[in-house]
């Protein structure tokens, strides 16, 4: 008895369960999905309390090991401005 009770719950929570389609997700909607985005977030936060120095290294460590990552080009440009050395990519890696 407890058994044809615990299938009739699943299949009535089955049936109301929405249908999910497989689609992209829009990657403007998205919050920190990669390690990159992390470090990047970090660095912004080290900026808004000051610690400059923070920042720049947190964002120079992104661009060392996250090369591919979408905030790159726009932190090599801010590391080239600001004077910084900005690390470029090994094509051998």
């Amino acid at each position: 008895m407890i058994r044809i009770v615990t299938a009739g719950a699943l299949l009535a929570a089955l049936g109301t369960a929405p249908m999910q389609c497989r689609h992209d997700p829009d990657p403007n909607l998205r919050r920190e999905d990669a390690a990159g985005d992390a470090l990047y977030s970090l660095a912004q936060d080290f900026r808004a309390k000051g610690d400059e120095e923070s920042a720049r290294h947190t964002l120079r460590f992104l661009v060392e090991r996250y090369p591919s990552n979408r905030h790159v080009p726009a932190v090599r440009a801010e590391l080239g401005a600001a004077g910084a050395e900005a690390p470029k990519a090994d094509a051998g890696k």
